[in-house]
């Protein structure tokens, strides 16, 4: 992501002046202060804030809003009536300066909202790049996006929510604050997720749990087959015969599983283990 590479104002402009790109609607409304690059498509009845960046190649199209302080990679897609960087739904922001950073090729779809940060972390909900978005999605404060996301329509992530690349969330999907989904997994539709979602597996229900392997995930993107063998076993551990992290780690370890994708569901397995409610995230909520 480069938004920040806009050329900088010359120093020819008047005070309160705005060069507007070529290719900007004339009903659109650009507030002074917002870098444009000169290829960006923006059609009627867009609001830009003064403070957005929004760089080479992104298209808005129609009525789509940017507010407060949003920076915009390259080559990205906002359909019709998308709201980015609103205010955060958290009754605690008292009005500090945060914002919402979007990497590069990313497509938005209709309805899609995501919220700038509090002030509770660093100050940024961030969507990574390559990642689909489908309508009426939702991207609440503080979040983070991987890359090679999918959220179909209507999931919603609640506050502090972390999302991994190359996980697949289906529609109706609702998360709950400070809730981590690792990378490589596949919740199903109107699926309830309370706790952490591990690496590398297939999560549905009220509340969500790991059913099974991703297998589909791992053999299109070249996982090797001996790592489905060791997944398998992983879950079963974990899940089904619920030994424990340790003995589990020590039984694959035992029968030569402890492959990469295994390590980093026990690592991941770690992490939870030390939250709050089966999220590793709520202990940094007591912090």
């Amino acid at each position: 992501m480069t938004p920040l590479d806009l050329p900088e104002a010359t120093g020819d402009e008047r005070p309160g002046t705005l060069r507007l790109p070529p290719l900007v609607a004339p009903s659109a409304i650009i507030e002074p202060g917002a870098r444009i690059a000169d290829d960006v498509r923006i059609g009627p009845y867009c609001v830009v804030s003064g403070r957005a960046t929004i760089g080479r190649g992104t298209r808005l199209d129609n009525n789509v809003t940017i507010l407060g302080e949003v920076l915009i990679g390259e080559e990205n897609r906002f359909h019709t009536n998308c709201v980015i960087g609103g205010e955060p739904q958290d009754v605690s922001y008292k009005g500090g300066r945060t914002r919402v950073v979007i990497g590069d090729r990313n497509t938005i779809r209709e309805g899609v909202t995501i919220n700038r940060a509090t002030e509770k972390e660093a100050g940024e909900t961030v969507v990574g790049s390559d990642n689909f978005l489908m309508a009426a999605s939702h991207v609440a404060h503080d979040c983070r996006i991987g890359d090679h996301v999918i959220m179909a329509n209507g999931v919603l992530l609640g506050g502090h929510v972390r999302v991994e690349s190359h996980a697949s969330l289906s529609g109706g999907v609702a998360v709950h604050h400070w809730a981590t989904i690792g990378g490589w997994s596949f919740i199903a539709g109107l699926s309830r997720v309370l706790h952490d979602i591990p690496p590398y597996m297939l999560c549905e229900g009220m509340p969500a749990r790991p059913r099974c392997v991703n297998v589909i995930a791992l053999r299109r993107n070249g996982g090797e087959e001996n790592w489905v063998a060791a997944l398998s076993e992983a879950h079963r551990l974990l899940y089904r015969a619920k030994v424990g992290l340790e003995a589990a780690r020590e039984i694959l370890a035992s029968k030569g599983m402890c492959v990469p994708p295994v390590e980093q569901v026990l690592e991941f397995a770690s992490r939870q283990k030390n939250g709050r409610h089966g999220r590793a995230l709520d202990r940094r909520r007591v912090a």
